[in-house]
């Protein structure tokens, strides 16, 4: 049956439901974890903020203690005129001058600068089903160019089906007598290719193989007795059948076994990746026996996405280990730049692929969902896992989509970039009113003006800094959706 998430709400009808995992466990308890702990990481921008606030009080205090010896040592005899005014001793005046600066002085804006928008900017996102890990991926997401996406299972459905299969006959003499030394048996129909392919494909959980046993269940063919399986990750597999060795996969994984593609199938290879399918070789005893063409439609919002990306700004690239005919098939489709295209890439590969990226200065986000993408998640700057996808995915990936919908990639940078942009309106607020204020309560405008700031007035203000920059960090939830 489906997976229930818990805290889900049954609307109508009887559910029966098995508990799988408990307390901490479960996904919503994740969830909220993975909320909590990213609210209290810490954007590297913080860092200043932090390095500053440290020394903040240290300064001020030698301001105020410089304002107080400055006014009444010289300022008062300098202008003479201002504490007559004032109806205050140089004494008095001077006190009430650094008692102000000590007051409207505020480190707390400094301090609630970056963690009141990560605040607001993780729980807006886990509302919409964006989980961010916190303030460091913010950050890397606002210097983000490039967006690499795997192709299966990210920017197609993840649910190939079987739409050709191919019988290969032995086109020399030489290939006519091999399988008569061999004692293959000569394949007649699709069905009995099928029907091999399945049989090997039963001791593997990869989409193409469990794309090809669904075609010969939904053929209703009596699946055969197979064993001896072995899978090499990325190129293929091999298993006995019928007391016959059955080999599929990609064209390099024949050519490890010895087995000779013909000018006749490479003819018909070319035709079926012309059209965006991925062609799982089939050899039998040695010899290729057939083609068999999957298709992995993309999903219905990968060309918005894209397209929304673009008009970010950003670079958007495909990643894959298909042929590059059939990558180049699929990312026509959804708009992608044929010079953006990365196929042929074997799984342990992904990453190598997202660090030349980096070493060409470029700021990676990659997009994933399976387990092969796990370490090109690490590698890149900002990791995004489809929720849908595998848990080492979702672990290694800085921004987890609970939806498991492409568009929401779009609002997660969208919404990381307008926290972002938060923190720094922050950071220039406080940094700016301390800049202004000290001087002001210091008794920057007493000669010119004649105005001194009071240290009830110097108080006030500085409430207000902190609660301007609580109230500018709440204006986050006005994001569109």
């Amino acid at each position: 049956g489906d997976m229930v998430t818990g805290g889900t709400l049954n609307q109508s009808g009887v559910l029966v439901v098995k508990a799988t995992r408990t307390g901490k466990e479960t996904t919503l308890a994740q969830i909220v974890a993975l909320v909590e702990e990213a609210q209290t990481r810490k954007a590297p921008v913080q860092q200043l903020a932090d390095l500053v606030a440290g020394y903040f009080t240290y300064g001020v205090m030698a301001i105020a203690f410089l304002t107080f010896l400055f006014w009444y040592v010289a300022g008062t005899r300098i202008w003479p005129e201002v504490w007559s005014t004032m109806a205050a001793s140089p004494l008095l005046l001077s006190l009430k001058l650094a008692i102000a600066v000590l007051v409207i002085a505020c480190p707390c804006a400094l301090g609630l600068a970056t963690p009141t928008a990560i605040l607001v900017g993780t729980s807006l996102g886990a509302k919409r089903g964006l989980l961010i890990k916190g303030g460091d991926i913010l950050e890397q997401v606002h210097r983000l160019d490039t967006v690499v996406f795997d192709k299966t299972g990210t920017l197609t459905q993840g649910q190939p089906t079987v739409t050709d299969c191919l019988l290969i006959q032995p086109e020399t003499e030489n290939d006519q007598q091999s399988a008569i030394g061999t004692k293959t048996i000569a394949l007649s129909s699709a069905s009995q290719l099928l029907q091999l392919a399945a049989a090997a494909e039963s001791g593997t959980s990869h989409p193409l193989g469990s794309a090809i046993v669904t075609e010969a269940q939904q053929q209703q063919l009596p699946m055969l007795g197979a064993q001896d399986f072995y899978t090499e990750p990325g190129l293929g597999l091999s298993a006995l059948v019928e007391n016959q060795r059955v080999v599929l996969g990609s064209a390099d994984w024949l050519s490890k076994q010895d087995v000779t593609i013909s000018d006749t199938a490479q003819a018909e290879v070319k035709a079926l990746a012309d059209g965006g399918k991925t062609v799982v070789y089939v050899a039998v005893d040695g010899l290729l026996a057939g083609l068999i063409g999957v298709n992995d439609l993309p999903r219905v919002e990968a060309k918005e996405t894209v397209e929304h990306l673009k008009d970010l700004g950003l670079r958007v690239m495909m990643l894959t280990g298909d042929r590059p005919e059939v990558a180049a098939a699929v990312a026509k489709t959804l708009s992608i730049e044929p010079e953006d295209v990365i196929a042929g890439v074997l799984p342990d590969g992904k990453a190598n692929a997202i660090a030349n990226l980096q070493d060409q200065g470029h700021c990676v986000a990659m997009v994933g969902d399976g387990i092969n993408d796990s370490p090109a998640l690490a590698q890149a700057d900002v990791g995004i896992a489809l929720h849908g996808g595998t848990d080492v995915a979702a672990e290694t990936a800085g921004i987890i989509l609970i939806r498991n919908n492409l568009l929401d990639v779009v609002k997660s940078i969208d919404l990381s970039r307008a926290t972002f942009n938060k923190i720094r309106q922050n950071l220039f607020w406080a940094f700016g009113y301390n800049i202004l204020g000290i001087p002001i309560a210091a008794g920057g405008l007493l000669p010119g003006f004649g105005m001194v700031l009071s240290p009830a007035a110097a108080g006030a203000f500085m409430a207000f800094s902190s609660v301007s920059v609580v109230t500018n960090s709440l204006l986050l939830t006005r994001l569109r959706n």
